[in-house]
């Protein structure tokens, strides 16, 4: 038997027996901790017994904080992703990011080059009388010959095969003009200013006309080189730079000392033969022909007496074939500022013209405005019309 232990024994032993099964309790729970919120052996040691509450307001806190980190890292994962993503778009298409992010934020910007395969050169409307145009003429305020050639504006006028070009703005001197302005098959005539790098004006023709005039045969406005008047078998073509009223209208007396010139010169011409009048008119003549009227009602072009002087032209036996045609057609204009993307948003005004005389207003088929043709802040415009037998010679010989 084993040997009797005395009460104290006993006792101490309980003791020492409750003492080992605490610390055992104390261990485990503190493993478990451990195990559970994965703190750092540091963290574990500091907190005390019975402290579970904060222990657990302390683990959710730190958990919190990665989850914000995390967030973060996959935030700046994504930009970089991103980024990277349009450097391998950017670099497909051979341009830096910073130059095509620049280029997509910029506003629309006025065209400058002319695809000519846009263009429909043919017409396929017939005049009042049935028929079908036997006869083109266009005319284009150029601003400057050669700056117009460096545009591959000459290309324009060889794909259009017009029978008569008018030109204005040529800005250059006849003796001068580059080797470039000669095209295969027409005739060259030419009205340069005195004034160097101002007006001119040119035509071009197939047919050789029975006659040509320079001027008004008015010593005051001649010299500028403001018109061309060229006699044919069945008309007249007169190809007109009218004079602008110029800033805060200074040149408005001069301007309308100019259309009472005009009128009296064509009404001569008219009694003759039928007129034709193209060119740049330098008016809007109603409120339809301008996108801003009411703000432009004092700027030279849109005048109470410039629109009242393109009125009386009309009254004297003339008509405007566009607005013949297409009498409320809006936004259709021939000219634009190169400020403030003006051509882009179609900011404009109708300043270029055919005007015909009453009497072979049932002869044109069309009038058609080329405002797809770049090169120049005005656009090219095309009349389209049919005359009973109409005589062409061969070009033999074309002028230098």
């Amino acid at each position: 038997m084993p040997p009797k232990r005395s009460k104290a024994t006993m006792k101490a032993n309980t003791s020492q027996t409750k003492l080992i099964k605490k610390k055992d309790s104390s261990d485990s729970n503190k493993e478990s901790e451990e195990s559970t919120t994965e703190h750092t052996e540091e963290e574990s040691s500091e907190v005390p017994e019975g402290s579970t509450k904060k222990r657990t307001k302390a683990v959710n806190k730190q958990n919190d904080k990665k989850t914000v980190k995390n967030s973060k890292e996959t935030t700046v994962n994504s930009v970089k992703e991103s980024t990277s993503k349009n450097k391998r778009k950017a670099n497909e298409n051979n341009e830096p990011v910073a130059k095509r992010a620049k280029t997509e934020s910029k506003p629309a910007m006025n065209r400058t080059n002319t695809n000519l395969d846009e263009i429909d050169f043919d017409c396929h409307k017939l005049n009042a009388e049935g028929m079908k145009y036997n006869m083109k003429i266009s005319t284009w305020n150029v601003s400057g010959i050669r700056a117009v050639i460096k545009k591959n504006g000459m290309d324009y006028i060889v794909r259009e095969n017009a029978d008569i070009v008018a030109l204005q703005e040529t800005k250059c001197d006849k003796n001068k003009l580059p080797s470039e302005v000669k095209v295969p098959g027409y005739h060259y005539y030419y009205e340069d200013s005195k004034k160097p790098g101002y007006c001119g004006v040119a035509l071009y023709t197939k047919q050789k006309p029975l006659n040509v005039k320079y001027g008004l045969n008015n010593a005051k406005f001649d010299g500028e080189g403001r018109l061309i008047t060229a006699e044919y078998q069945k008309f007249f073509l007169v190809n007109v730079y009218v004079p602008n009223a110029g800033a805060k209208v200074v040149n408005l007396p001069k301007r309308l000392e100019w259309n009472e010139a005009f009128k009296c010169f064509v009404k001569e011409l008219d009694k003759k033969k039928p007129v034709i009048v193209c060119g740049d008119m330098n008016v809007a003549h109603q409120e339809i022909d301008l996108t801003n009227p009411q703000s432009n009602s004092k700027n030279a072009g849109f005048t109470k007496e410039e629109r009242e002087g393109m009125t009386d032209f009309l009254a004297q036996g003339f008509v405007d074939t566009f607005r013949m045609l297409y009498p409320n057609k809006t936004g259709a204009y021939t000219f634009w500022s190169y400020f403030a993307n003006a051509r882009s948003k179609n900011i404009g005004w109708r300043l270029d013209y055919f005007l015909v005389s009453e009497h072979i207003r049932n002869k044109v088929c069309d009038n058609v405005i080329r405002s797809n043709v770049y090169g120049s802040d005005h656009c090219p415009v095309v009349l389209f019309i049919h005359f009973d037998q109409i005589l062409y010679v061969p070009i033999r010989d074309v002028p230098a």
